[in-house]
Order: structure tokens, then sequence, then C-alpha cells
């Protein structure tokens, strides 16, 4: 099978030799420009990838902590018919599981030393069903007694208040009690029967968990507040809120995981586009090198073109051998820099812990951000738009130069020849 001229005379160009001072000049400018896309797209890479890592790890060790769907009665008061309502969530298919909870907001006092925590009061038999830390701590949950009034702390609210399995804290509630001498708030001493650690930093400095029956006595509520619901599809939880406010009877809110961190997950959305269009400009510029390096080398060949007009070479052919020779070179580009970006991507958790071993530092001090490690999550959808694009800016960049060549006169080109 023959090749066409065109490609092997723009492949040719693309190799450009270094006989003459001029050649090599072109040639280095080329190789700037390859490199340039190479690096702008590998930067585009690795930059989504670790963003879509940071997003999939904080929803996931959100999600071991948070149910997908929460059902509660407003104003935090207790679920009119929780027997009800509970029959009704499990005959939609979409629901797995299903536990009552309590939630509140108190204080944890530890002799001198007193931290905001979120009470959460759960059932120990049901709760396995509905989040993967309780799966994962069966047996911790086990210690749950109602009437024994034990909790299980976050690890880091354990840390801060420097206690541990066996030791008491007094739990202060809000709403408190009426005396002669006034409003005093409700304490009640507990026994800490063990700790969790869930990867997310705002759960395990705040989180206390505790049995939904001693929950009740504490804020002195008839029922549980609410239900949390796990299903098939996390995706699908706007989809089934929306489902079970229909099929619901009473006053019920529905709030889905989205919602609870909505504004987080859009912060991250925007930010993520806000990069891509940065870098993308990285790459755009790169590519528009293109057009000084074909300039140059449109000039440096004008008795080559004069020749194969000569010849018989349509303008045609001519703009064609320098439309490969940019396009060759966006390709090499794309290609390195996918390679490039893609291999830093697949080992951020190796390259990035050497890095602060060898600096000896840390770039995501665990008490300031919620997870403590580089995660990265390459994702086609992110890195084919990357690589169409920049093979559309480098072929365009290589119109211009490659349609003044065509339009390069023979007879001027050899004038002086």
């Amino acid at each position: 099978m023959q090749i066409p001229y065109e490609l092997a005379l723009g492949w040719r160009y693309t190799r450009a030799g270094r006989a003459t001072r001029r050649n090599g000049f072109i040639s280095f400018i080329s190789g700037v420009s390859m490199l340039g896309i190479a690096l702008g797209v590998a930067a585009l890479i690795i930059v989504l990838s670790v963003m879509n890592g940071f997003q999939k790890e904080v929803r996931d060790r959100m999600l071991s902590v948070v149910s997908h769907i929460e059902i509660f009665a407003p104003g935090g008061a207790a679920l009119p018919d929780m027997q009800r309502t509970l029959a009704e969530v499990r005959a939609n298919p979409n629901v797995v599981g299903a536990a009552p909870f309590v939630a509140a907001q108190a204080l944890l006092a530890r002799g001198e030393d007193m931290k905001g925590a979120l009470v959460r009061g759960i059932d120990p038999a049901l709760e396995p069903e509905v989040t993967d830390l309780a799966a994962e701590n069966l047996q911790g949950l086990k210690a749950l007694v109602p009437g024994e009034f034990r909790v299980i702390l976050g690890s880091e609210l354990a840390r801060q208040l420097g206690v541990r399995a066996g030791d008491a804290v007094t739990l202060i509630a809000p709403s408190g009690q009426v005396t002669p001498a006034g409003v005093l708030p409700r304490l009640k001493q507990m026994t800490v029967a063990g700790t969790f650690n869930s990867g997310h930093y705002e759960y395990d400095s705040a989180l206390v968990l505790l049995h939904h029956e001693d929950a009740e006595r504490i804020f002195r509520l008839e029922g549980p507040t609410g239900l949390r619901l796990k299903l098939k599809d996390l995706h699908a939880a706007p989809e089934v809120a929306q489902q079970l406010a229909r099929s619901l009877s009473g006053h019920l809110l529905i709030r889905d995981w989205t919602q609870q961190n909505k504004t987080w997950f859009a912060a991250v959305q925007l930010e993520k586009r806000m990069m891509f269009i940065i870098l993308t400009l990285i790459v755009a510029v790169a590519a528009f090198n293109l057009v000084s390096t074909l300039v140059m080398t449109v000039t440096d060949k004008r008795a080559d073109i004069a020749i194969l007009r000569t010849l018989g070479a349509s303008p045609q052919s001519i703009m064609g051998i320098f439309v490969v020779q940019g396009a060759m070179v966006g390709v090499i580009g794309t290609l390195a820099g996918l390679l490039l970006g893609l291999g830093i991507a697949f080992n951020i958790d190796v390259i990035v812990p050497a890095i602060e071993r060898a600096l000896h530092t840390s770039f995501l001090p665990q008490d300031i951000y919620l997870i403590s490690r580089m995660p990265s999550d390459p994702q086609s959808s992110d890195i084919v738009p990357i690589a169409v694009i920049s093979l559309i800016l480098a072929f365009f960049a290589t119109l211009y130069p490659s349609w003044r060549a065509s339009r390069v006169n023979p007879a001027e080109a050899l004038r002086y020849e």
C-alpha cells in the first residue's frame, strides 16, 4: 500500500533535520510546542483526576456515616406514627434498609473540657442496614444497651476530651429544666463504650452515638425523630425522595444526601469547571505555538514548495503537507500528555507520599482538611474531551500557515535559487 506523499512529506518535516542552524531552530520550536501540549494535557488530567478523587473520597466517607435519605418530623419532634412510616418506606423497591434515629445537639464535658456534639440516637440492631460505619463496627454497637447510658464517640472527639473506653463523660442537653432558681440544663453522666473512625474529620470530631431509647429519655421525646434509609443506588436518591414524598402519609420532611452537603458539591463542580477552562488555555497557548513553527517552516521550505508545484502538486496537496506536520505535533504532544497524565494520576498515592517524605512536610494535614491523603479518580468523561479539545486546537492552529504555503508563487520562490 502506497503512502500518500503529503503524509510522507509532512512526517519528514515534523522530524526536521538539524543540518543547518535554521532547521535546528525550527525543530527546537516544534519540540517546545509539542512539550507544551503534552504538559498542558497532563496537567488537565492530573488536576481533574485529583478533584474527582477528592469528591469521591469525601462522598464515600460521608455516606459511611450519613444515610442516603432521611425522613423526619418538622421541628425536631418525634415521628407521629413510626411503624406506619417504616412500613410505607419498606414498600418502595429502591429501599434496602431503614432504621430509626434521634438527632439532637448537646455539649459533652470531661472535667474542665467541653465540646459541642452532634448526638445521634440509633437502634443497634437496625443501624448496620443503613450505614457502612455501623456495619463495620457491629461489635461496638452491641455495647449500646438501653438504660445503661453508654456512648460511642468519634475518635477525634475522644482525643480532644482525653477519654477512652470505660471513662465517664457528662452530656449536657440544651433544653433545660424549669426550677425555682431558673432554667437549668439537664446533665447526664454517660460511660464511653468505645470510639469509631470514619475518616471524615467533621464527624470524627463531633458525632456521639447512643441508644435511641436513652436519647429519647435525655431529650424528653416520645419516640425517634426520624428514619434513615439506604438505597440500592445512591445516585437515585433525589428521585426516590420525590417518590417517597408522594407516597408517605402525614406531613413529613424528606432530605437526601445530595441536599445535606449541596453547597459543598456545587462548589466542587464550579471549581472543576473553572480549572478545566484555565488549564485548557494552557493547551491553547501551546497549540497556537504551532502557528509560529509552521510559518517559519513554510518560509524555510519555499524552494521545496515551488519545486513540488512545478512537478504538478496542487495547492490542496501543499496545504495538506503542512496540515499533516502540525497535526503530527498535536497528536504526539497529546499522546505524550495522556501517558504522562495518566501515569501520574494512577500512581499519585505513591508519588505524593514520596515527595512528602523527601521534603519532610505534609500537604494535607488531617486537622485542617477532611482527608489526609491525595486521592485520584481518572474518569473517561474528563480524559476524552481533553484529548479531543487538544487535537482540535492543534488542527486549527495549522490552517493559516498551511494556507499561506499553498499560496506560494513558484516563480517568486525560485527567482534567487
